[in-house]
Order: C-alpha cells, then structure tokens, then sequence
C-alpha cells in the first residue's frame, strides 16, 4: 500500500469524523451554558465540567469498577462468540434443526431483562457468573442471525464450481460459504458488541459486588448525578473502544475490503 492511499485513508476518517465531533461538541457546550445560566440544582442536573472534575476524582474508584465490568463483558461476549458460531454450523449443516432451533432462539430475545436479571442472579449468586450468563444472552442471538444469513450469502455458482471439481462439503463452507459469512459476521459483532457493554451493566444492577452498574447504583441513591454521569460517560467509552477494536479486526480479517476502500 502507497503512502499516498495511507494518506488518503487518513483525511478521509478525518473528513468523516469531524461532523460527529462538531454536534457532539456543541452538545456539550449547550448543556454547560444551560445549567450555567439556568439557576438549576446540581442535584437535578450536574453541568459536564462538574461531572468531569468529580470523574477525574473517583478515577481510582471508577477504573476499578470498570475493570469489572469489562471482565464481565468480554467473558460474556466471549461465550455468546462461541456459541453463535457453533449453533451457525449446526443450523447449516443440518437444516431441520433451523426450523426447529429458529423459535427457541426468537423466544429468548422477547423475555424482559428486568424480569430475566433478578432471576439469573438469584440462581447464580452476585459473582461473575451472572453477568456472563445475561451478557451472553443479550448478543448471541444477533450473531447468530448474521452468520446463519451470510452462510446462505454464498454464490451458487462458486459452490457448484466447487463441487464439480470434487470438494466435500466441509471443504465448500471453508473455501466458499465461511468467506462469505464474514461481512455479515462483522456486522452482527459490532451490533453485539453494543449490547454487550449495557449487558453487563443491568445485570450488575440487578444485584452484584463490583462494576458500573453498582457504581451507578450508589451514586443514585447518593443523589450524585454528577457520579451518575461520569460513569455513564466512562460506559459510552468504553462502548466506543470496544467497538473500534471491532472494526479493526475485520480490516485485519479481510485486507481485500481495506484494499478497496482506498481505491479511489
């Protein structure tokens, strides 16, 4: 690759990226000016220089709950990783399960984490197991979707090619239909991984020892907004780092689709 297409790429995430930072800039900046002139309480609504300064404060106290949360986010995600690919190729490989497995997999997106949470924590207990568990449960099924979707992506043509020149079938999904799954794949991580994150969270509100949700739950009942809102903002970080650690595995997964966006 050029200097020159590395020059490009880099002025155009630039040029993309500077109007999320100019709105959210403004944002900020609307939000000081308003609990600056408005008169309001900082119980009711903490400007973001004092939800700042508070923050850098309890940074000890904040990294440490991070931490717990972040190990429960990638356990959890790690599992519901795994499990997704796993029941992708069960669903592919042996298309009755599909019909059969499909409507399980749908029921458990409709039941209601705050009725789910309490319950998982009542079995388990306020360790990690909990969170890993309910973490899991909120991303495996956009995983899933977008694996089993981007299996059937694959050109019948390759497929047929493929299969006059004597491959097997497992040979197929790994030289056709896995390269073509990884669009869709990437795609429902970076749904996933948004999700992971508030996982977590609700599921240490619920009930657990550590992490941002308790953290957000004894701020709360302190009457700390600004408390409230440095981990909110240390949440929405987090989130956004995790999310960009997503993109970039699949520019390291599919160079080809690198190659191309630099194209001019």
């Amino acid at each position: 690759m050029s200097m020159r297409s590395i020059s490009s790429g880099t002025s155009r995430v630039f040029s993309d990226a500077w109007p999320a930072v100019t709105s959210i800039s403004a944002l900020i900046l609307a939000w000081e000016a308003y609990v600056q002139f408005s008169g309001i309480s900082p119980t009711a609504l903490s400007a973001p220089s004092r939800v700042l300064i508070q923050g850098f404060e309890q940074r000890e106290a904040l990294a440490s709950h991070t931490l717990a949360t972040l190990q429960a986010t990638l356990f959890g995600f790690s599992c519901s990783l795994c499990a997704a690919f796993l029941f992708s190729l069960l669903l592919d490989f042996f298309r009755p399960l599909r019909r059969a497995l499909f409507p399980v997999f749908i029921i458990t997106q409709t039941l209601p984490l705050v009725a789910i949470a309490p319950l998982v924590v009542l079995w388990f207990g306020f360790g990690l197991t909990p969170k890993i568990v309910l973490v899991a449960l909120v991303t495996f099924f956009p995983m899933l979707v977008a694996l089993v979707q981007g299996f059937e992506s694959t050109d019948r043509d390759i497929e047929a090619l493929l299969a006059s020149m004597g491959a097997s079938r497992r040979r197929i999904f790994v030289a056709a239909r896995l390269p073509s799954a990884l669009p869709y794949f990437f795609a429902g991580l970076r749904i996933s991984i948004t999700y992971a994150v508030v996982g977590a969270i609700f599921a240490e509100y619920a009930g657990a020892v550590r992490g941002l949700g308790i953290y957000i739950l004894n701020a709360k009942n302190n009457f700390r907004p600004d408390l409230v809102l440095a981990a909110v903002f240390v949440s929405a970080t987090l989130t956004l780092c995790l999310f960009g650690a997503t993109v970039l595995l699949q520019r390291l997964a599919m160079p080809w689709a690198r190659i191309a966006e630099f194209k001019p």
